[in-house]
């Protein structure tokens, strides 16, 4: 996906949110996450996965699922630069996503089995995921094609 997207959608003149650095050329292992609480229109987690140079980028309007068995929706959003696993603060109102946002958990995370890209372009990503607050076994599996309007996956 890039950041095309990304950029597309703001005015960094007017917001905090970082623009991106260059990607680099040679990306070693993509083993970071972070979950960011925003308050936006409506309150929800921004679940993101470095991955290839970028966060894949994905929006829980309810959340990490905490019990087994339990599904809630993910979203697929544009991808997001890497200095975004940092940003907290107001992203101003009118612009896109404008609201506050906070980090609500770290770490790293594993794919079961498979290498991270070609699991996500299958469509089915099993993260084991070792945060400060979410620890252990989580699965991604994409409901929606690419094609359609809105990339919707199951968490």
């Amino acid at each position: 996906m890039g950041l095309a997207e990304y950029k597309r959608k703001r005015d960094f003149k007017k917001t905090a949110e970082p623009a991106g650095k260059p990607l680099p050329k040679k990306v070693k292992g993509a083993s970071g996450f972070v979950i960011q609480k925003h308050a936006a229109r409506r309150l929800h987690y921004d679940f993101r996965l470095e991955m290839e140079g970028v966060l894949k980028s994905w929006a829980l309007p309810k959340g990490l699922p905490w019990k087994r068995g339990e599904k809630h929706l993910a979203v697929e959003v544009e991808d997001h630069p890497i200095e975004y696993e940092d940003f907290e603060g107001v992203i101003p109102e009118g612009q896109y996503g404008g609201g506050t946002v906070m980090v609500w958990d770290r770490g790293t995370y594993y794919v079961y089995g498979e290498q991270p890209l070609k699991s996500l372009r299958e469509g089915k990503l099993h993260l084991i995921l070792d945060g400060q607050k979410a620890k252990g076994e989580w699965t991604l599996v994409r409901i929606r094609s690419r094609d359609d309007a809105k990339n919707q996956w199951l968490i």
